[in-house]
């Protein structure tokens, strides 16, 4: 066992206990009730952009003073739910089931009402360029990685409820989201409801619990419109192996840790429906992956065209993306380099990492859902994958 890595993550697992999984979040900023208590500026869209910014950006955390309460995400949840199941695949202790059936409590006690089937949002009030989304709005990002977390835990439980809670998810993403078709009838389901936005790695989570759910049900049309989803998705690859986070003139950027998502996704569809259409994306896009967002020192980077700002999202996806896609052994070297810069350089000696490293300043914020719950998904799922392969 890596002694760095192992240390690390015991000083990390330490410190989201103590908080009780609890945190702020970057984008929480229209929870102030301070900003809430004035309405003619609140209601502004303008306003509520500016203020969510502001909190996103500032390297102070300001939060106390405006009425900002740290809490429980949803997202978070279901990130945290599996990776106990990831602990206890290396180590089967009943601390770790009994950790996990704690999540899937809260995360059912969380559940978006009103919706076709089981789904999750945020909790905050979120305003993007491309829409707002009220406190709860459940999305397909949120929805999947919570979803995908409770099919973890029926694969180590077999409690058939979780399958089934799953299962509902799916309905909330063949029912309820918006689509965008192509020429070919293939399309991209959109970010929620509320949107018609056409975001790849987005879709793709959506295609990723359709296909996982098929494995364990068999319906043909989770398969089916998977695939009309991976399809779409695929198409809009770029000749050198990227993809911009959108299809919106203000979504084409290419980031690290999205890319990760979209490779994920797409391994993940092939792996749960044995379609390999298209390995020769995934494969494209691998290369062009970990050649272009991690440098020879171990400095993961944000964009294919710039370093800044270094955030704590992008090693933690490495982790997984690595580990989904069976590519440890060839390119270990590199995972630890970036997860030992990554505890260097972004872990405090309290146990938490932090969110940003920018070229002039850093933002040491101790947000739970964004930087604790992903470094604990990606440490736990590097201590079982070590685990395993020493057998």
């Amino acid at each position: 066992m890596n002694k760095k890595i192992h240390n690390s993550f015991i000083s990390l697992k330490e410190f989201c206990e103590s908080e009780k999984f609890k945190g702020y979040d970057p984008y929480d900023g229209l929870n102030s009730r301070f900003f809430q208590a004035i309405p003619v500026i609140s209601k502004l869209r303008f306003s509520r952009l500016v203020w969510i910014q502001f909190f996103k950006r500032s390297p102070f955390n300001f939060r106390k003073l405006v009425g900002i309460k740290k809490e429980v995400n949803p997202k978070a949840l279901g990130l945290f739910l599996s990776s106990y199941c990831q602990l206890y695949k290396a180590d089967p202790k009943q601390e770790y089931l009994d950790k996990a059936k704690y999540f899937i409590e809260k995360i059912n006690s969380t559940i978006s009402p009103g919706y076709s089937g089981a789904c999750w949002g945020y909790n905050f009030d979120w305003e993007a360029r491309a829409f707002f989304q009220p406190k709860g709005t459940p999305t397909v990002v949120a929805s999947v990685f919570v979803a995908c977390a409770l099919l973890d835990a029926y694969d180590i439980t077999g409690d058939k409820s979780l399958l089934q809670t799953a299962r509902s998810t799916c309905d909330f993403i063949l029912k309820d989201l918006n689509r965008t078709y192509d020429k070919d009838g293939n399309f991209a389901f959109s970010y929620s409801k509320m949107d018609t936005s056409v975001v790849f790695n987005a879709s793709l989570l959506g295609s990723r619990l359709l296909a996982r759910v098929y494995y364990h049900t068999r319906e043909n049309v989770l398969k089916e419109e998977a695939r009309k989803s991976v399809a779409f998705c695929c198409a809009q690859q770029q000749k050198n192996g990227a993809w911009a986070y959108g299809t919106y003139d203000f979504h084409q950027w290419i980031d690290n840790f999205h890319t990760g998502y979209n490779l994920e996704c797409i391994h993940d569809y092939a792996r749960y429906t044995g379609d390999i259409s298209f390995q020769h994306c995934s494969d494209k896009g691998f290369e062009y992956y970990i050649k272009t967002f991690f440098t020879e020192e171990g400095v993961p980077r944000y964009y294919s065209s710039s370093t800044y700002p270094i955030d704590v999202h992008a090693p933690a996806q490495l982790v997984i993306t690595l580990c989904k896609l069976n590519k440890v052994n060839h390119n270990k070297q590199l995972l630890d380099k970036v997860l030992y810069w990554t505890i260097d350089n972004m872990q405090n000696s309290q146990g938490y990492f932090y969110y940003q490293i920018n070229k002039y300043f850093s933002s040491k914020i101790p947000y739970m859902r964004w930087s604790q719950s992903w470094m604990f998904y990606a440490l736990s799922t590097y201590l079982n994958y070590s685990k395993h392969e020493k057998g």
